[in-house]
């Protein structure tokens, strides 16, 4: 595949600072990368060769690195690292040992990075030095892995992954071969929770998170990562309602979905997460998964538990597995069942969130086969029983309840089950 990069660079200008003028810097990593493909670049990270500690200091820079020598800009507040190697000593990410020194190269400190693609440094005259051919790879839409180095650091099984949902990249034959191993060895089993999340998380959020499903599945990680999520593929689903099938490629096209919506994170992990339950179901009652919800609220808990999910996605991903089926179905429900939905999902406290849990929802009908460009009428309909149940006035409930009922307690009960008593009637008056 041929992509249009960018023949030359503007180098980014150290904004005037005449300090630097004595330090050689280069351009570096995803900065370079994206200007090549020509995307805004979010950061600028530079690499200097041939200095040290003291001169960094000496020159105004602020120490911020705790594990190598990293240093703030005084003024731009860019990132300066001296140029470093890497030995491992350990297993795990965290298992190096570093090494800056004078001594070190540029071509020696690229040679430590991932991917050839975030191997290209800059120049401050906007030469591209790309001693791993990492040009050729950005034209071809290739992830392939600098050196077999990459086998020492798990983490980047996961941002390789996470790379081609943003790029829509392939992984070059060798680099899955590499990632694969790396798999059966049990280096992907010493990545500890917090990072997990963070690169599945980032996934998510791109353009194109199946494909960071797609890329841990080829190599394996997927099963060891995300158990939960790669038992779903070949779990059947009625064709009547899910003409894609297949479960797994339902949540998948529920992520895309989700996706070109440009939803928030809890939206897109909830998306993920609603159907874990029909990875447990017994294969001689497929392709039905009745009571599958339960199922997946148990899973939902322990997977966010297990990878340290934060609580707004956690919660969100909570409701959504227990009462998705319920809103595809509202039309059937009776209006007490939905006001109790509403209260479960705190609607009325947290409006925002309740917003967020429809497009979950929304998510889930039009991740299906044919399904994309679809009526969901339920959603339309969600939103008007909160709106007219919403209209109640509860303070003057309150009121009307206090002037009768002395116990507090007995009075708070008392004000809940009224309040709920005229949202249900709001809606049998309005919407039945």
């Amino acid at each position: 595949m041929i992509r249009h990069v960018a023949d030359t660079l503007v180098f980014v200008t150290e904004r005037g600072d005449k300090i630097n003028s004595s330090l050689e810097t280069y351009l570096v990593g995803g900065s370079v990368r994206d200007e090549l493909l020509q995307l805004p670049a979010k950061d600028h990270d530079y690499v200097v060769v041939g200095s040290t500690p003291e001169e960094m200091e000496k020159l105004g820079y602020r120490s911020v690195g705790k594990d190598f020598p990293v240093y703030l800009h005084p003024k731009s507040h860019d990132e300066y690292a001296l140029a470093r190697t890497e030995r491992k000593v350990s297993r795990g990410y965290r298992g190096f040992e570093i090494y800056a020194s004078p001594k070190v190269t540029l071509e020696e400190d690229l040679a430590r990075r991932d991917l050839t693609i975030n191997a290209i440094a800059k120049d401050r005259y906007g030469k591209i030095i790309d001693p791993f051919n990492g040009l050729a790879d950005l034209k071809e839409g290739l992830l392939r892995h600098v050196s077999p180095a990459f086998s020492e650091d798990p983490v980047r099984v996961l941002r390789t992954a996470r790379f081609s949902a943003r790029f829509g990249f392939r992984v070059a034959p060798e680099t899955l071969l590499l990632m694969s191993e790396m798999v059966r060895n049990g280096e992907v089993d010493t990545l500890v929770p917090e990072r997990v999340w963070q690169e599945i998380s980032r996934g998510l959020m791109e353009n194109k998170p199946s494909r960071l499903f797609s890329v841990l599945r080829d190599c394996g990680a997927l099963t060891r990562i995300l158990p939960e999520i790669d038992v779903l593929f070949g779990v059947p689903q009625p064709e009547k309602w899910h003409p894609e099938i297949d479960t797994g490629e339902h949540i998948m096209q529920v992520i895309d979905y989700a996706a070109s919506k440009n939803y928030s994170l809890p939206v897109r992990f909830a998306a993920l997460t609603h159907d874990l339950g029909k990875g447990v179901t017994p294969r001689n009652l497929w392709p039905s998964h009745t009571g599958h919800e339960k199922n997946s609220v148990k899973l939902v808990k322990s997977l966010c538990e297990r990878i340290r999910v934060p609580k707004k996605s956690r919660d969100l991903s909570l409701l959504v597995a227990r009462f998705h089926s319920n809103v595809h179905r509202i039309a059937e429900l009776n209006p007490t069942t939905i006001v109790d939905m509403l209260l479960a999902v705190d609607a009325y406290r947290k409006p925002e969130r309740f917003g967020e849990f429809i497009h979950a929802c929304e998510c889930d009908f039009h991740g299906r086969s044919g399904y994309v460009d679809k009526l969901y009428p339920q959603a339309t309909w969600l939103r008007e029983a909160f709106n007219v149940s919403n209209k109640i006035d509860c303070g003057a409930i309150a009121t009307s309840l206090a002037s009768t009922i002395s116990d507090p307690a007995c009075l708070s009960n008392s004000i809940n089950a009224k309040i709920r008593e005229a949202r249900v009637a709001e809606i049998k008056d309005h919407l039945t």
